[in-house]
């Protein structure tokens, strides 16, 4: 009798390698953003971190030649326009980096890469949040030790330092997520910095005191967030502040608060980025 061939049978589902749990959070995933983030800014780091220092190496010099010598203390002057300067590259850098790469992956098409993952949209807020927080923090740190060669940066209330510097980086970056979603061209995310952050910034405080302006400019500033972080910043390393600080820690928290919910809530619905 011949032998009759053995059949052979498909692996079960229960044989197969069971897959790794993601749990309640993709720590897995939410690390890769951010590392993919903070790799972006970190391999042309001659134009995000370099290029700031320069510019505020150059502020500096041009305000101390121009002004310095007309203050009664120069070096009172000095100490006061350092920190505006380290806050201002924090501005500035956090929010380019996160709507420059959500802009750029709109453009290139590569945003599918990123939404493909098994990332929620809080891990998605997070890693881009928290890559272009990390450019602020970072262009901070290197800034105040190229514009210590002028004055001493020494904190005199490390918890103002700490809470409105990270609070800054945090709100730019989630700024900056929300004008990269809604701009289709880089043209327009030029006209959000040009005349949203730019404006915002030069009137908050940030090259002098607020009783030089006008009352009603005194009174109208007090609704700009940046006036709270720069000034907040400052008192951080002199001891002085021109706002009420617990106003401003309480303004710029719940401000944080309402932003990390509508960029949530934006990527959620995947508005001008599914589409």
């Amino acid at each position: 009798m011949l032998d009759q061939p053995t059949q052979t049978t498909a692996p079960t589902a229960a044989a197969a390698p069971a897959r790794r749990p993601i749990g309640a959070v993709n720590w897995m995933g939410l690390a890769t953003l951010y590392k993919k983030e903070v790799y972006r800014f970190m391999r042309i780091a001659p134009q995000t971190l370099l290029a700031p220092i320069i510019s505020n190496l150059l502020y500096m010099t041009v305000f101390v030649l121009a002004f310095a010598a007309l203050r009664p203390d120069p070096s009172a002057f000095m100490a006061f326009l350092a920190p505006g300067l380290v806050m201002l590259g924090i501005l500035n850098n956090a929010s380019s980096n996160s709507s420059s790469s959500i802009m750029t992956g709109k453009l290139m098409g590569s945003i599918g890469d990123v939404l493909m993952p098994p990332l929620s949209a809080a891990e998605l807020a997070v890693g881009f949040i928290g890559g272009a927080a990390t450019r602020g923090i970072l262009v901070a740190i290197v800034t105040a030790i190229a514009l210590s060669f002028f004055t001493p940066l020494i904190p005199q209330h490390l918890w103002a330092v700490l809470y409105f510097s990270v609070s800054a980086a945090l709100m730019m970056a989630m700024v900056g997520c929300l004008s990269g979603i809604w701009a289709e061209k880089f043209d327009q995310l030029a006209v959000v910095n040009q005349f949203i952050i730019l404006p915002l910034s030069f009137l908050s405080c940030t090259f002098y005191r607020v009783t030089a302006l006008p009352e009603v400019f005194q009174t109208l500033i007090l609704g700009n967030p940046l006036f709270y972080l720069i000034d907040g910043f400052r008192y951080g390393f002199t001891g002085e502040a021109d706002s009420n600080l617990l106003v401003g820690v309480v303004f710029i928290g719940v401000l944080n608060v309402v932003l990390f919910i509508t960029v949530w809530q934006v990527l959620k619905r995947g508005w001008r980025i599914k589409s």
